[in-house]
């Protein structure tokens, strides 16, 4: 008998979290037939264990899932130690260029930094056909990232290129196109982090009248692309690469942030032509609402990660505004102490949210039982 998988379960992440399903589901029937509240005659228990084995059978064979708690402990063990390994290839790369560059005649020296950044993307191809875990694959596609820089780098070196912020639309570009190939969510980062530096750099030379490398001086520059990043998923769905929309949602509002952290203390690097105070103040005001609608978009959605991340730049801002506030002349027990009970009457609000966030979903689900029954 030969088992069709739902046409749904097209990723590692849905089959993952079929199977949690499952297992789900096989600890509550085992409660309820232990207390009486479901009876299954051996036949019927039988069949579902049988649908459950092959169907798990199934999905490991082609997405590699883990069927078990330990199963995923040792997944996300050899996650951190691919992570390791990748830096570790990263800084072995690096050096073995620099170590032996100065032996190589120019033809050499080109053909090499051609040469290396293709070779390790045919690797990571041929990888990821024959194996289904996607470690390799990745690992060898962050070494293939890590060559194409060094590639424009010392290529620039080498024929004495001035330098340009193109070079960072270049590794953007490269990154996107490696980690939707792969499915590798560091190349994400590294794609979006370069991204940012890209537009920054166009936009200090285009209209802050700076140099490019100068784009640390304008804060303002990080904004609009950040928000564009942030609001990217909710256009363009990500289902098929699962954690690509939260990386590309705290990526986009950390840049955010931290551009509006920078403003709301450095005025001077506006480009508003008001008072540097007016300014900073008005960027701090910004900084706690927009974190708040942060707090606010993450219940919404029921993402936990925007949440915290919207509840740690809250607290961030609000620090701050106490130091402005009160650094010089309180006492510093005090000082400490205001935090400490700031701290723990927006543990008391967060509490209520949450639990008035339960209290609806108890209520919808009995109000959609009432039209179950109702006739």
């Amino acid at each position: 008998m030969t088992l069709i998988i739902d046409d749904k379960a097209t990723t590692k992440a849905e089959a993952q979290a079929r199977a949690d399903q499952i297992r789900a589901f096989n600890a509550e029937q085992k409660i309820l037939h232990e207390r009486g509240l479901l009876i299954l005659d051996d036949a019927q228990h039988r069949a579902i264990q049988t649908y459950h084995q092959q169907l798990l059978r199934s999905l490991q064979q082609q997405q590699d899932i883990d069927l078990t708690e330990r199963a995923r402990h040792l997944s996300l063990g050899t996650q951190i130690v691919a992570f390791l390994g990748a830096g570790a290839f990263t800084a072995s790369v690096f050096f073995l260029f620099y170590q032996y560059w100065g032996y190589l005649n120019q033809p050499q020296q080109v053909s090499a930094l051609i040469t290396a950044p293709l070779l390790m993307l045919f690797a990571a191809a041929w990888i990821k056909q024959r194996d289904n875990s996607g470690y390799y694959a990745k690992l060898a596609a962050i070494i293939s990232f890590v060559c194409f820089v060094l590639n424009l780098v010392l290529l620039g070196s080498i024929f004495n290129i001035t330098p340009s912020p193109n070079a960072f639309a270049a590794y953007a570009v490269y990154g996107f196109l490696l980690a939707y190939l792969f499915q590798a969510r560091l190349l994400l980062v590294a794609g979006l982090v370069t991204g940012f530096m890209f537009i920054a750099a166009k936009t200090t030379f285009w209209f802050g009248g700076l140099y490019w490398t100068a784009l640390w001086e304008r804060p303002e520059n990080f904004l609009l692309s950040a928000l564009a990043f942030f609001a990217l998923p909710l256009f363009k769905s990500q289902d098929r690469h699962p954690g690509f929309a939260a990386i590309y949602q705290i990526i986009s509002a950390c840049a955010f942030f931290l551009a509006l952290l920078l403003l709301s203390n450095w005025g001077r690097g506006s480009y508003l032509p008001w008072n540097a105070h007016l300014i900073e103040g008005m960027y701090q005001i910004l900084g706690f609402a927009t974190s708040a609608a942060l707090i606010v978009f993450g219940l919404r959605r029921h993402n936990g990660q925007l949440m915290l991340l919207g509840n740690v730049f809250f607290a961030v801002f609000l620090c701050n505004k106490f130091f402005d506030w009160w650094w010089d002349w309180m006492p510093k027990s005090l000082f400490f102490l205001v935090i400490g009970l700031t701290a723990i009457l927006a543990l008391a609000i967060f509490n209520r949210l949450r639990k008035w966030q339960q209290q609806l979903i108890i209520a919808s689900n009995t109000m959609e039982q009432a039209r179950e029954v109702a006739p």
